[in-house]
């Protein structure tokens, strides 16, 4: 694989920016990699793996020269880091992130970022429950979409050459319009992570279910629950707070669903709940289809990093 970027600088070395650096080393695709975070800590631990040329101290600092620059950070952190690195970013630089809300990301960092940069919002379909630099590892992309929402104006070389960035790092990339990214997410992912934090919570205060029983006889449904629920409280703090509208579509959308459930299992209505569940069991098969999963019991999870 061809160097697609001379220098690439990562602001925030969580999960993510860790996984990019990897798979870029991996493949060739960056000359340099430079990185940063806020927490000192972080571009201690960074340094000591060393899946960047260089950690330095500043986002300023980091973007000096870079050809490609990546917001890897919370939602809510990155206007205040636009600002700052607005005036210090090369001619022709792409600046993208990896943020799971678009909407807000257009309208936090957009208007800081110089006429001279490309500002291509992006958002890699990928993640585990675990966050921080030490949790990343270079196959996290493969086989899974990231999505680019370039608007009406893109530079079409630069999405060109990020498709190809993300490409060479494994993903499968498509293109979307900004406010349909932030429904389809919030139907396949972000309601989805709320349930099951509420889930995880109504178990936790059932009183007559001990801590202990929960822990000890989770079956398949509640354990794939406390996976997703253990999720970074930031980053999904931020989510909800940044995609309230669409959220709260889908979330209504779910009440009528389950009134309408409990109503069959109220009435009896079996044929109800088997056609119900025959359509459920229909989409399930089609994500194993498309690749997005595997229909081994473990869902091809036990002996891999998760």
């Amino acid at each position: 694989m061809a160097r697609i970027y001379e220098r690439v600088a990562l602001i925030g070395l969580g999960l993510i920016a860790s996984s990019m650096a990897h798979a870029m080393r991996r493949g060739g695709l960056a000359g340099e990699i430079v990185g940063t975070a806020r927490s000192v800590e972080t571009r201690e631990i960074a340094s000591e793996i060393g899946f960047c040329d260089r950690v330095v101290d500043s986002a300023t600092e980091a973007v000096q020269g870079a050809d490609l620059v990546v917001l890897a950070m919370p939602i809510g952190a990155m206007e205040p880091v636009a600002l700052e690195i607005g005036p210090h970013l090369a001619k022709g630089a792409t600046i993208t992130d990896v943020g799971s809300v678009k909407r807000a990301v257009v309208e936090a960092v957009g208007p800081h970022l110089p006429d001279h940069v490309d500002f291509i919002p992006g958002h890699p379909l990928a993640g585990t429950e675990h966050s921080g630099p030490r949790s990343g590892f270079a196959e996290l992309f493969e086989n899974r979409f990231t999505i680019l929402v370039p608007d009406e104006n893109a530079n079409t070389e630069a999405v060109a050459r990020l498709t190809r960035l993300w490409e060479g790092m494994g993903a499968k990339v498509e293109t979307m319009e900004v406010d349909h990214h932030d429904l389809v997410l919030a139907v396949t992912s972000h309601t989805p992570h709320l349930i099951a934090y509420t889930m995880v919570g109504v178990a936790d205060d059932l009183r007559r279910v001990t801590d202990s029983e929960v822990i000890k006889y989770s079956a398949a449904g509640f354990r794939d629950f406390t996976r997703i629920a253990a999720s970074d409280p930031t980053m999904w703090r931020d989510v909800f707070l940044n995609n309230k509208e669409a959220t709260l579509e889908i979330l209504g959308r779910f009440t009528e669903e389950l009134f309408a459930l409990q109503r069959a299992i109220r009435t009896g209505d079996g044929d109800h709940l088997f056609d119900y569940f025959t359509h459920t069991r229909a989409i399930r098969r089609g994500i194993i289809e498309a690749g997005q999963d595997t229909d081994a019991p473990d869902f091809g999870r036990i002996g891999k990093k998760s």
